[in-house]
């Protein structure tokens, strides 16, 4: 009973996080669609040579701590030591007030320097650097207070603070970048940034409502009074800062590599685009289409994986504490063929239907090929996500930031070598991203298995892969008989995307590929899966 209950919540969780991540990236999309529309190519290439710079910083700042406090809340919790994990907030607090100023103030003034230095090429993007600056300090605040409520495992703060976060976000963003758009693209790329701070303002006032109601919660269960347990009660500050720390910097190195990847990017592919024979102009217009395009449609595709990974930490923490090694195993067998089943029709969606979603997204046909090569991500990047929350739920912190090094490197090589050939330019940096998500992938399920005994159950993956294979078939063949008599692009695109799924789940229905176990633990939507199923025969009664 307490293995169902333990992993319906984990599931809940994640279908939480997954419909709030949905729903803020729905919103994501379409704001791109706008401001795509305001900028352009070239506008969209500015800004995004001045995310990589506050992504960067961001993550330094706070990236290792919320999942430090995740994991240590969840185990004190299991353990029904709640004072020793409200006490582990407040210093992680007291930590995030002192590094969220000192990054946001460093950015700021290291604007100016990264232009001097030919760290970024176009000068254009100092305005949004120094935009972007502020938003550093209330964002640490707010992953730290995400974190710590995903400790109790409860995923709807996180869910509705997103959702309110990425609103605010997009009007600014919108607002922001057409009315400072006269003033030339410099300005309304700078405009766009300035999203982010109202976003990151008005979440952060929301998890202030959940702590309240959290702290309300914990008295009525606990009482107001609550103590240490006998093996912590003298724990020191101090003691307790090194464990934040041992768990908090191998993830925060690991969290990192995004950045410094992206930063690399920055650095690497506009220079090496220019080698293929692009323009500086043209060569900014193309990693805007990868950064700024396809990208964000990989991350789309990947929302219920990442969601998987935020919630599959305090889980497996939970598991670990109270040392219940078959639920650890049920529940990354779990993770991985869920992560499986979405990511594979997803990459099929994405890779045949490349330049008909750019147009209709994006109004940006160009960015056809870099989204093509980049759905190749998709699959590799949902293992990466899935692996990494195991092991970090595990304490084995350290292994996810070595791996990314490893893959950075392979990253680096590739990006060099294939950018620069004038068949592949701006496709050579997406099969290089591939490449990067492919490599930490691979090497984190070897220490999986290596911890716990799990490797990728291979008869499932082929069914999977079958079932992908028959509606890759369906997609382009519906789409480009569709697109020559309906002469409607968009009926086309989505009538496609509709049949192809449809045949999908009913291809891998057929050859035992859905397992009525994963679904049972589906919520809301999987009881009623399983009913109609039953009626077809496919499970039995």
């Amino acid at each position: 009973m307490t293995e169902n209950k333990s992993s319906d919540k984990f599931l809940k969780g994640t279908f939480i996080l997954t419909v709030a991540s949905f729903v803020v990236k729905v919103i994501g999309a379409i704001n791109w669609i706008f401001v795509s529309r305001i900028l352009g190519g070239e506008g969209v290439g500015l800004f995004q040579c001045a995310f990589p710079i506050y992504f960067f910083s961001l993550t330094v700042s706070q990236a290792g701590v919320p999942v430090a406090i995740s994991i240590i809340t969840a185990e004190r919790v299991a353990l029904k030591d709640i004072f020793g994990a409200k006490r582990v907030f407040r210093i992680s607090l007291f930590l995030m007030l002192f590094t969220g100023i000192f990054f946001s103030v460093l950015t700021y003034f290291a604007a100016q320097w990264l232009i001097d230095w030919q760290f970024i090429r176009d000068p254009r993007a100092y305005l949004s650097i120094v935009a972007l600056s502020p938003t550093i300090f209330f964002v640490t605040f707010l992953a730290s207070s995400r974190g710590y409520l995903q400790g109790w495992q409860r995923m709807t703060p996180t869910a509705i603070s997103q959702i309110v976060e990425q609103i605010f976000r997009v009007i600014v963003m919108i607002l922001l970048a057409d009315l400072f758009l006269p003033w030339g693209l410099d300005y309304a790329a700078a405009g766009a940034s300035l999203g982010a701070l109202a976003g990151a303002v008005t979440g952060l006032i929301v998890l202030v409502y959940f702590h309240i109601k959290l702290n309300r919660d914990i008295e009525k269960t606990y009482g107001a009074n609550l103590k240490p347990l006998p093996e912590t009660q003298n724990e020191s500050t101090t003691s307790i800062i090194k464990r934040i720390f041992k768990l908090a910097l191998p993830v925060s190195a690991a969290s990192i590599m995004l950045p410094v990847v992206s930063n690399l990017d920055l650095m690497i592919v506009p220079q090496r685009l220019e080698v293929a024979g692009y323009s500086v102009r043209q060569a900014t217009e193309l990693f805007g289409y990868l950064t700024g395009m396809a990208v964000p449609l990989v991350n789309l595709a990947t929302i219920l994986t990442a969601s998987l990974a935020v919630s599959i930490v305090p889980a497996i923490s939970e598991a670990r504490a109270l040392k219940d090694t078959a639920r650890i195993f049920r529940q990354t067998a779990a993770a991985v063929r869920i992560s499986n089943f979405v990511c594979f029709p997803a990459f099929v969606v994405v890779f045949f239907l490349a330049t008909p979603i750019a147009s209709l997204i994006y109004n940006a046909p160009g960015a056809g090929d870099a989204v093509m090569i980049s759905a190749v991500s998709i699959i590799l990047l949902g293992l990466h996500q899935v692996s990494t929350g195991v092991l970090q739920g595990l304490g084995h912190t350290t292994i996810p930031m070595i791996n990314m090094v490893l893959a950075a490197a392979a990253k680096v090589v590739l990006n060099w070598t294939l950018t620069a050939m004038p068949a592949l330019g701006i496709m050579g940096a997406a099969w290089a991203t591939a490449a990067d998500m492919g490599v930490a992938a691979f090497i984190n399920l070897y220490f999986i298995y290596k911890y716990i005994g799990y490797k990728i159950e291979m008869g499932q993956l082929f069914k999977t892969i079958c079932a992908a294979g028959a509606m890759a078939v369906v997609v382009k063949f519906f789409y480009d008989l569709t697109v020559a008599q309906w002469q409607m692009e968009i009926l086309s695109t989505f009538g496609a995307i509709g049949a192809g799924c449809v045949v999908y789940v009913a291809t891998l229905a057929l050859i035992g590929g859905l397992l009525e176990e994963d679904m049972a633990r589906i919520p809301m939507v999987g009881k009623f899966g399983i009913k109609i199923f039953r009626k077809l025969g496919i499970f039995k009664s």
